[in-house]
């Protein structure tokens, strides 16, 4: 789906599809005027899918589905299609532009994903299942555990600072983690006040919380190791490329032919450079703030590491730097070749690689 360039060539009707938790709106448009067939809402079950792909079947056979919210609400929605072999063309993120001034309601948002899907230049398939999608809920739980964890240790330390003398003193020159060790094996005394007991209560009750929690991410961590060498080993021999970020980058990527193109991928990592040129000045660029940020964040990790690491790459910066490029601006260089590379190595195969 990803090199087609114009849905009307392909397909007599694109249904565009609002998903919500408990129900789909749905629009049959024709693909040649762009105008309105039919509207239906079902509910968001097993039925309503049937009885969605049955309302569709009596307008047309050559059909493609633009749906919004394909990983989220509308993935029970996707898989059914999937299975039935029928086209769906992903809209995660639908220009919401063409929306912030109009009318708002389900029926309408159907019809605008519809006639979205229609005016775009490049389609987008749908994100894979399986090995992808064990990889997104794995890193869901692991950056939901890591956030926890830290949010339970800065309150740890916030009520060290705070704390009577007398347990304020058991953490004088301690780092956080020490302080998460200390306050874990905190024993309460008959003599203390209520604030003392309180505060010692709190303390030790963070502290386990955050113990367990980075238990937790650890397990989430090799969980998601072992699905990586399963799937693509070959990242995790890149320099700067641990489970973490190859998860997050496979998770973007999904299979092969998804992304029709490196500068396409750049652009999802938000590493393409924006022109910002003005008159005569053609060489100036703006800082991409789109597209996927944890992606992003993914290829600023590994741009941190094999600057820190990495011969050759030290030698890129130095050359850089002499030229007149700031510490961001050789960072962003960086993270848009790294991306040209990730996506050759991720649209060949793992042997090959």
């Amino acid at each position: 789906m990803s090199s087609l360039t114009d849905l009307r060539e392909v397909v007599d009707v694109v249904i565009g599809v609002d998903t919500h938790v408990h129900t789909h709106s749905a629009a049959v448009v024709d693909a040649r005027t762009g105008g309105v067939l039919d509207e239906i809402t079902v509910e968001a079950t097993a039925d309503g899918y049937h009885q969605l792909v049955e309302f569709v079947d009596g307008h047309a056979a050559l059909r493609a589905w633009a749906i919004e919210g394909t990983g989220g609400h509308g993935a029970g929605l996707t898989r059914h299609l999937v299975r039935n072999e029928e086209v769906v063309i992903e809209l995660d993120r639908p220009e919401r532009a063409k929306r912030r001034h109009g009318a708002k309601s389900d029926p309408l948002d159907a019809i605008r994903a519809a006639r979205e899907a229609l005016s775009r230049p490049r389609l987008g398939g749908p994100r894979s299942g399986g090995d992808r999608q064990a990889l997104s809920v794995l890193l869901a739980a692991h950056r939901s555990a890591v956030d926890a964890g830290a949010g339970a240790q800065r309150q740890v330390f916030s009520l060290v600072i705070a704390a009577p003398e007398q347990v304020r003193a058991r953490f004088r020159g301690q780092r956080v983690p020490a302080m998460i060790r200390t306050a874990a094996a905190l024993r309460i005394h008959p003599s203390w006040d209520i604030e003392t007991t309180t505060t010692v209560i709190v303390l030790r009750s963070l502290a386990r919380r955050a113990h367990a929690l980075s238990e937790e991410a650890a397990e989430h961590e090799k969980a998601l190791r072992a699905i990586v060498r399963s799937w693509r080993p070959d990242l995790l021999e890149q320099l700067g490329i641990g489970p973490i970020v190859a998860a997050t980058v496979l998770c973007a990527w999904s299979h092969p032919g998804r992304i029709h193109s490196e500068a396409a991928f750049a652009m999802l990592a938000g590493v393409a450079p924006i022109p910002a040129n003005s008159g005569q000045i053609t060489t100036r660029y703006r800082l991409n703030r789109y597209g996927d940020r944890q992606l992003n964040r993914a290829l600023h990790t590994i741009v941190l590491s094999r600057i820190r690491y990495d011969q050759a790459t030290q030698t890129y910066v130095a050359r850089r730097t002499t030229e007149g490029k700031t510490t961001r601006e050789i960072k962003r260089c960086l993270k848009r070749y790294i991306a040209r590379d990730l996506f050759r190595q991720l649209e060949s195969s793992p042997t090959s690689a």
